[in-house]
């Protein structure tokens, strides 16, 4: 079973991203998360196998969530879903080895994301 958390402070784009995830990934589990100390409750909480994260959330940003995620899970697929689309920050996600998904998120910019952690799952885990 793989386990998808969905971390934004807003309650709808959460909506959002989850039905994304579930018309391309349906028999994935989701949690959610409303900033980054609900995320890393919930990764301590154990069987998060991956995760997306907003950019703009109140108190600690996406990006430095992501990297102290990666800092302590070097292979968990992670990805930033932001509509703040600047240089700096896809700069530091590239470096942090976190995938970058434009907002408004639809299936087809999650699309990719999602298929290459199923893959890259799928090879840790035989």
């Amino acid at each position: 079973m793989t386990t998808l958390l969905i971390v934004d402070d807003s309650k709808l784009a959460r909506i959002v991203l989850g039905k994304a995830v579930a018309a391309l990934q349906p028999e994935w589990t989701r949690v959610e998360a409303g900033n980054a100390d609900e995320a890393l409750a919930r990764i301590a909480d154990g069987a998060v196998d991956l995760a997306i994260l907003d950019f703009n959330m109140p108190g600690r940003n996406g990006l430095d969530l992501a990297e102290e995620l990666r800092a302590a899970h070097p292979s968990m697929p992670i990805a930033l879903a932001t509509a703040n689309v600047q240089d700096e920050i896809i700069a530091r996600a590239r470096d942090a080895d976190v995938s970058f998904i434009a907002k408004p998120v639809t299936e087809d910019s999650v699309r990719g994301f999602l298929s290459g952690a199923a893959l890259k799952l799928r090879s840790t885990r035989t």
